[in-house]
């Protein structure tokens, strides 16, 4: 099993920087309703996913929860994560938002809980990380991560406690692909996870010649192109679609390899323009 720095097998898990493992490709769930959530989970675990990403604010912790007891594959085989929200932030209310999390996901332990957000006009997310960190001290969570957080935020939780979050998630695609927050999460074994992953809250990656002549070169989709993309730049990602076929079709991406001049064509899509919030606004 690899780590970030020597990556080799993008098939194999991340080994995260605290010794938990933690596959590289996942369902997200984002605007995933609690009715379809379990039929939706329920097809990628039978297409081979084994991580589930969620949050509190996203309303489905019941119905991915049903599908995972559901889906006959054994809890421990699969990496559940979710997300405290912003106004749980501080350790009393993170922990309460913690225990109400699991009960709705009906699992006595997550694999990675993560801080949603900053939201830095709060100024608790140091107080919130700890709790997180006594929880897995606890056994409740394995790994304890962040969301949207920059250098500045995540220096803040290094000086509080000593440790750094096993993970960021964050905003990344084509247009805006953070070269230097992941080379500076990479120096620190911070892992880096894609959101939005496809990049289609304004535009269209999947319309891009770069991505549309490596798709015909491969015989891939476009969307099958910029997860792969994802994967070689070291990134875990989280693709979201509702329906089966394409929820199958965006785990199929390990039998082909994008060229390092594929790649830089990807690459240079960059914009430099989120399509989300910026994580040191207010606005969170």
């Amino acid at each position: 099993m690899d780590t970030i720095a020597g990556m080799t097998d993008l098939s194999a898990p991340v080994r995260l920087n605290d010794g938990v493992s933690m596959p590289r490709i996942g369902y997200g769930t984002y605007k995933v309703g609690d009715d379809e959530a379990q039929e939706a989970v329920e097809a990628a675990l039978a297409a081979g996913y084994r991580l589930v990403d969620t949050a509190e604010m996203y309303g489905n912790e019941v119905g991915v929860g049903r599908a995972i007891a559901g889906s006959g594959v054994p809890r421990e085989e699969v990496f559940l994560t979710t997300k405290v929200w912003n106004d749980h932030h501080g350790a009393d209310a993170a922990r309460a938002a913690l225990e109400a999390s699991l009960e709705r996901l009906g699992t006595d332990y997550l694999d990675l809980y993560l801080i949603h957000w900053p939201s830095p006009k709060q100024g608790l997310y140091a107080e919130t990380f700890q709790a997180l960190l006594k929880a897995r001290d606890e056994g409740l969570i394995r790994s304890a991560g962040v969301s949207n957080f920059l250098p500045e935020h995540l220096e803040r939780l290094h000086e509080a406690t000593g440790e750094w979050p096993s993970v960021n998630q964050v905003e990344l695609h084509p247009y805006f692909n953070q070269p230097e927050l992941r080379a500076w999460q990479a120096e620190r074994g911070i892992a880096t996870e894609s959101w939005g992953p496809l990049g289609q809250r304004t535009g269209s990656v999947l319309a891009e010649p770069a991505v549309t002549a490596a798709a015909e070169a491969h015989g891939k989709s476009p969307g099958q192109v910029v997860i792969r993309w994802h994967l070689q730049n070291g990134c875990i990602v989280i693709p979201k679609s509702s329906k089966a076929s394409r929820i199958a079709e965006n785990f199929d991406v390990f039998g082909f390899a994008l060229s390092e001049a594929e790649m830089e064509a990807i690459d240079d899509l960059e914009s430099g323009q989120r399509q989300g919030i910026d994580p040191g606004s207010n606005e969170r």
